[in-house]
């Protein structure tokens, strides 16, 4: 490609679509990086659930440690790898916490059971053992028997990452793979597209 798309959050979906179309293993799969407040990194996988004109959405518990690090420091980055098709997508922005009706409204679509683990687990506390965690899930089961009513947990949430820079890297022979990376001044300022050096 001799020069990028001028819109890189179009040109992400059409790479999403494409790594979908191959069947790839959990194509929304993401590396989520942030960093506490003192600095110190912290990288894990999660899973993209969206994507629009805003940026790219996911959710957690809102006392995990992934939240701890964005309430100190919203800066993050997101690596989408797909060796697969030999592509990689860089993001680097701010994370903003959704509403809670846009969290209430991706919740309710989750799995039964997806919703009453997100209930069950103090993500990234300490628990005495599995066996604590399974007495809680069963629990929260008779709390809400005979119900698909499952409501939204008041600590849990949704995140989207505003991105500053998009980088989309794909393979080439000899090491000269393809990379160009997006990135503007300021929210709602064009995109400047460059082709970088592999």
């Amino acid at each position: 490609m001799s020069s990028p798309p001028l819109d890189p959050l179009a040109r992400f979906r059409e790479w999403l679509d494409a790594v979908v179309a191959a069947e790839v293993v959990e194509p929304t799969t993401m590396v989520l990086a942030t960093a506490d407040a003192h600095g110190r990194p912290s990288a894990r996988a999660v899973l993209l659930k969206g994507v629009d004109e805003r940026g790219f959405r996911f959710f957690t518990n809102l006392r995990s440690a992934k939240a701890t690090d964005l309430a100190a420091n919203p800066a993050c980055a997101l690596a989408f790898v797909w060796p697969a098709l030999a592509r990689q997508v860089r993001v680097a922005g701010r994370a903003e916490q959704l509403s809670a009706e846009e969290s209430a409204a991706y919740f309710a679509t989750r799995p039964r059971g997806s919703r009453l683990g997100a209930w069950a687990s103090p993500q990234s506390e300490v628990i005495e053992s599995r066996q604590a965690l399974d007495d809680r899930l069963a629990e929260l089961e008779a709390r809400f028997a005979g119900t698909d009513d499952i409501p939204l947990p008041p600590f849990w949430g949704g995140y989207v990452v505003v991105p500053e820079r998009l980088e989309f890297w794909e393979g080439r022979s000899d090491r000269l793979h393809d990379r160009h990376r997006y990135r503007r001044s300021a929210p709602g300022q064009p995109w400047l597209a460059e082709r970088l050096a592999p």
